[in-house]
């Protein structure tokens, strides 16, 4: 089951990165997840959140430029090598990972990793034929 990302068109600029999370916070809504890609003039802020709709308005509404994207929650033992099995199946499978970031519930030896591919369906099928499991949307967003 995919879940909602928010891409976040962000200047390269001091403080603009704070701007973002601190109106994020003040609309009490709470991070799961991000990650931050950058370039001379301005970075993509990726953040999983508990509720993507009110983060949209609320990102829209203070002038940002965001996109919703879907992405498949992972979920895999916090164990060494757990993340190589889980992108074998997808190579193995044919998908092609875009990117990917990654981070450790709490207390419950799980890793979860964020992956966007460009075909939701067929990666999900692929990982869960070979035992992987694929958070819900209520796993990440009420983690």
């Amino acid at each position: 089951m995919a879940i909602d990302q928010l891409s976040v068109f962000v200047e390269n600029r001091p403080g603009k990165l704070v701007e973002v999370v601190e109106a994020i916070g003040a609309a009490g809504v709470d991070l799961r997840a991000l990650s931050i890609a950058d370039t001379a003039d301005f970075g993509v802020l990726r953040v999983i959140v508990d509720n993507p709709d009110k983060a949209l308005r609320t990102l829209t509404e203070a002038g940002y430029v965001v996109k919703i994207n879907q992405v498949l929650p992972v979920s895999i033992d916090d164990t060494p090598g757990a993340l190589g099995k889980a992108l074998r199946v997808l190579s193995d499978a044919g998908v092609d990972v875009e990117y990917l970031y990654a981070f450790v519930a709490h207390g419950e030896n799980k890793a979860f990793v964020i992956v966007r591919v460009e075909d939701n369906d067929k990666a999900e099928a692929a990982l869960t034929k070979s035992g992987i499991a694929i958070a819900t949307d209520r796993e990440i967003y009420k983690m």
